[in-house]
């Protein structure tokens, strides 16, 4: 599914027009990144957690000329599903 599928999905479920569909998703998205830009995490219950999580540096290996390479630390998203949403795909 991508965000025009998504947008169809709201549209038909809910009774909005696609474009206020469009503009619920946009919002709500804005949100969750706006929560993680901060190191905040935005939990949804039941479907799951949007959180950050800080990756250490660490080196590594070119795979086409097999070269150690140092890859730096960042910071990234993670997901982690609810019970009812692994209950649902299993």
């Amino acid at each position: 599914m991508n965000k025009a599928d998504a947008v169809n999905a709201v549209a038909s479920a809910t009774g909005l027009t696609k474009k206020d569909a469009a503009a619920a998703i946009e919002a709500l998205l804005d949100a969750i990144t706006d929560s993680l830009k901060r190191g905040n995490s935005s939990t949804f219950t039941g479907f799951g957690t949007f959180s950050v999580a800080e990756r250490k540096a660490r080196t590594g290996r070119n795979p086409q000329t097999g070269a150690v390479i140092q890859i730096p630390a960042k910071t990234v998203a993670k997901f982690k599903p609810g019970k009812q949403l692994k209950d649902a795909v299993a």
